[in-house]
C-alpha cells in the first residue's frame, strides 16, 4: 500500500498538490467576496444592519474554515506554487480583508446607523480587487504574467477604495451637523482599512513572484 509520504511525492510530481493549494486559496477568496457582497447589500439598504451582522457571522466562519484548511495543507505538502511563507502571508491578508468587512457590518449595527449608499463605490472596488486576486491565484501554477496582472489590478482597486474614502470624509466634514457624524467617520476609517489590507494582499503576491525571479 502506498503510504502518505509517497502519495504526497506523487501529487507534487503530477501537479495535484499545487492545484489543491490554489483551490483552497480561491475558496478563501470566494468567501471574502461573499463578505463584500453582504456589506454592499447593507449599504444599499437591501438588508438591515442586524440581519447583515447575523449573516456575516456565517460568512466569517466559512472564511476561517477555508484558511484553516489551507494552513493544514501548507504544513504537510512538500512543494508549493510559491514559498509557503508567502502563501501564508497572502492568506492572512485576505483574512484581514474579511475581518474588516465583518467589523464594518458589526459596527454599523452597534452604532445604530443605517447602511450608507456612499459606501458602494469603495465596496465595488474591493470586490473588483478580490476578483483580480482570484485571477492572479489561478495563474500561480505556471502563469506569472497572469499573477502580475491580477496583483496590479488589485492594487489599482485598493487605490480606488482610498479615493472613495477621501471623498466620503470630505462630504462628511461638510455636513458636521448631521446626526451620527462621529460613528460614520469611524465606519469610513474601517472601510479605508479594508482597502489597505487589499493592497497588502496584492503586494504579498507580487513580492512572492519577485523572490521566485519572475
Amino acid at each position: 500500500m502506498v503510504n502518505a509520504t509517497v502519495r504526497r511525492i506523487i501529487g507534487d510530481l503530477t501537479g495535484r498538490t499545487h492545484r489543491r493549494t490554489v483551490g483552497l486559496l480561491t475558496a478563501q477568496l470566494d468567501a471574502t467576496v461573499k463578505g463584500v457582497d453582504l456589506a454592499a447589500d447593507l449599504a444599499a439598504g437591501r438588508v438591515s444592519p442586524a440581519e447583515a451582522r447575523e449573516r456575516m457571522a456565517g460568512v466569517e466562519h466559512e472564511g476561517d474554515e477555508r484558511r484553516a484548511a489551507l494552513v493544514a495543507e501548507l504544513s504537510t505538502t512538500l512543494t508549493t506554487p510559491i514559498d509557503r511563507e508567502d502563501l501564508y502571508r497572502f492568506s492572512r491578508s485576505v483574512d484581514d480583508v474579511l475581518d474588516g468587512l465583518r467589523d464594518l457590518v458589526r459596527e454599523t449595527d452597534l452604532f445604530g446607523l443605517p447602511g450608507d449608499p456612499a459606501d458602494l463605490p469603495a465596496l465595488q472596488a474591493v470586490r473588483e480587487g478580490l476578483i483580480a486576486l482570484r485571477r492572479a491565484v489561478d495563474g500561480l501554477p505556471g502563469a506569472p504574467g497572469q499573477v502580475h496582472q491580477g496583483a496590479m489590478a488589485a492594487r489599482k482597486a485598493a487605490g480606488r477604495v482610498r479615493r472613495a474614502y477621501q471623498e466620503a470624509i470630505a462630504a462628511l466634514l461638510r455636513d458636521e451637523g448631521r446626526a451620527g457624524t462621529l460613528g460614520r467617520r469611524e465606519l469610513l476609517r474601517r472601510l479605508d482599512g479594508i482597502g489597505r489590507r487589499l493592497k497588502d494582499a496584492a503586494a504579498d503576491l507580487s513580492d512572492a513572484l519577485l523572490k521566485r525571479g519572475h
